[in-house]
């Protein structure tokens, strides 16, 4: 069994897409928010929970109803499609409110720009399981999260160079640089991936038989399963509470504690980013040798170790680039392997579903950590960002340990000529 590397590129592409907007939306919105309404962290971080709040009841919903739909271009474009179409319309509205300064028109544009994203992103997800045998979906995921690199990475540049300096900058040509790339790879999407006709040909949509105990069977999870599919849960509600503290506050951290001066904040993701990249494919390789639980603890003591050294800095030190890149690495360990082993419990009819769940616990948390570390920030001080960052990935790191089970078996080949067969 081998994995098709230019049909996941193509499937990742709808990740791309909402990468690109998330990076901007996560990087400029809270200085839109800071710089134009002059709102204060705490109640801003309350609008930057937003999305997450949305998301805690869309995600779900939306992966669900994309599990039962069935139409000529399949289960999950359609929702792609029609998400992305109304995303671009609205968040081209967020840049002429902020120059109009009407906060009620922003907050509105905003509103929509994310209850259409939502409605999207759980069904972009998991399009790649659904076209992806079990055994090959780290390899898969770090294929797609690559993609989702590449689109921030897109992103970080356009906010380097389509943001002019300027105490007020115009807005409108970064969001629009972001618009434009998120239809393109959206429309290459789906004239190069036909998910109907691919699934129909790759069967994972009939795998409602398990591969592994790990599998749900008969409608029922064996009770150990159930566990550690719960654990899992928790420490990615855990994780993204340290690392969603941490990019979106980053930016006005730099600035108010740092010392830093415009966009320069930019360069220490680009660089976690890159490292990022980097680090995709190698920790899926990683996974299957030695497993992606395994994989994912590495990830964690990266993380802890970059944001542990990362909190003794109090002004700008070319240092924090190689910190971040560790962050990059580690949470590219992370991200590779932990969704897979989450829908490593599902069965092929209800990957979405088990998507949902992933992406419940994972809003859950980003909802309230926006919040919670805004008033640190604003009632504490700024020092308070990357001590809050390391307790909870320690958290994450002890909750890991007692997870048992989601680590793809090695399928036996059917013969021992596919064994020789490793070309793409």
């Amino acid at each position: 069994m081998k994995l098709n590397y230019k049909r996941t590129i193509l499937i990742g592409l709808a990740f791309m897409s909402i990468s690109v907007f998330w990076q901007v939306y996560d990087t400029m919105v809270p200085l839109v928010l800071k710089q134009s309404f002059h709102m204060g962290d705490t109640v801003s971080g309350i609008i930057m929970a937003m999305d997450n709040i949305l998301a805690l009841f869309l995600l779900p919903i939306f992966g669900n109803l994309s599990d039962k739909t069935n139409t000529l271009l399949g289960k999950r474009t359609p929702f792609i499609i029609v998400g992305t179409a109304l995303a671009v319309i609205f968040m081209l509205m967020l840049p002429i409110a902020d120059r109009m300064l009407n906060l009620t028109f922003f907050i509105v544009a905003l509103f929509l720009t994310l209850i259409s994203m939502g409605t999207y992103r759980s069904p972009a997800v998991a399009l790649m399981p659904n076209l992806t045998p079990k055994p090959l979906r780290s390899k898969a995921n770090a294929i797609i999260n690559l993609m989702g690199a590449v689109g921030g990475i897109i992103s970080l540049l356009m906010i380097k160079f389509l943001v002019p300096a300027g105490e007020r900058p115009d807005y409108f040509p970064l969001f629009l640089g972001a618009a434009i790339v998120m239809v393109v790879c959206v429309v290459v999407m789906v004239l190069t991936v036909p998910e109907k006709k691919l699934a129909a040909a790759i069967g994972v949509e009939n795998e409602d038989e398990p591969t592994d105990t790990t599998a749900e069977s008969a409608g029922k999870m064996p009770k150990d399963v159930f566990r550690s599919l719960i654990l899992i849960l928790c420490a990615v509600s855990l994780w993204f509470m340290a690392y969603n503290a941490v990019t979106s506050a980053f930016s006005k951290y730099t600035q108010v504690y740092l010392g830093m001066e415009g966009t320069g904040f930019a360069d220490c993701l680009l660089i976690a980013t890159v490292a990022a990249i980097i680090t995709y494919i190698p920790a899926g390789t990683l996974a299957s040798k030695i497993g992606r639980r395994k994989t994912i603890l590495l990830g964690i003591c990266l993380m802890i170790t970059s944001f542990a050294c990362a909190m003794l800095f109090t002004s700008w030190s070319p240092v924090l680039i190689i910190l971040f890149a560790l962050t990059g690495m580690g949470w590219a360990s992370i991200n590779v392997n932990s969704y897979p082993m989450v829908v490593e419990m599902s069965r092929g009819s209800n990957i979405g579903k088990y998507t949902g769940y992933y992406y419940t616990f994972s809003m859950s948390a980003q909802v309230l950590t926006p919040i919670l570390s805004g008033a640190l920030l604003e009632h504490v001080g700024y020092w308070t960002l990357f001590p809050y960052a390391v307790l909870f990935m320690v958290l994450a790191l002890c909750v890991m340990f007692f997870v048992r089970h989601g680590d793809s078996k090695p399928t036996t080949p059917k013969s021992k000529l596919e064994m020789l067969d490793v070309d793409d």
